[in-house]
């Protein structure tokens, strides 16, 4: 903290309290690690993009369907959810009558499960997480210092 005069050098460097100090310097040291958790949370969160180039390639060729363009993440299943809906969709084609039938298709219920488990988790972090450490890296740390 220097004021104009002192950077000038007009005047003299005003002298902080150690106290004063000491908290100024666990804000930054708070503020960083909060904002290295912040952006890992993120990555964490974020989807693996060349899974997704992947897949549109693979639907260019017609080998799975062409995913919508449509960005709403709600009506978008996530690929959790895909796996399990094809499961289902095969297991329904062997036969729910059948061994193999059934457990796909159990299975895919259960894969659909953790799909929506992941999407809820994914929301949640946004919302109650992030959210939280972005409003304290823009409001209350400019605050603090």
């Amino acid at each position: 903290l220097q004021f104009t005069e002192e950077k000038l050098g007009q005047a003299e460097k005003t002298e902080l309290d150690a106290h004063l100090e000491n908290l100024l310097s666990k804000a930054e040291c708070t503020k960083l690690w909060t904002e290295k958790i912040m952006k890992q949370t993120e990555v964490l969160l974020q989807p693996n993009p060349s899974k997704e180039r992947f897949r549109i390639l693979l639907s260019a060729f017609k080998l799975i369907d062409r995913p919508k363009l449509d960005r709403k993440a709600p009506s978008r299943m996530n690929n959790p959810e895909l796996l399990g809906q094809y499961m289902i969709d095969a297991g329904n084609e062997f036969g729910p009558g059948t061994a193999y039938g059934n457990a796909l298709i159990k299975c895919g219920e259960t894969q659909k499960r953790i799909g929506a488990a992941d999407r809820e988790l994914i929301q949640t972090s946004a919302i109650n997480f992030l959210t939280p450490l972005r409003n304290f890296i823009e409001g209350d740390y400019k605050t603090i210092t």
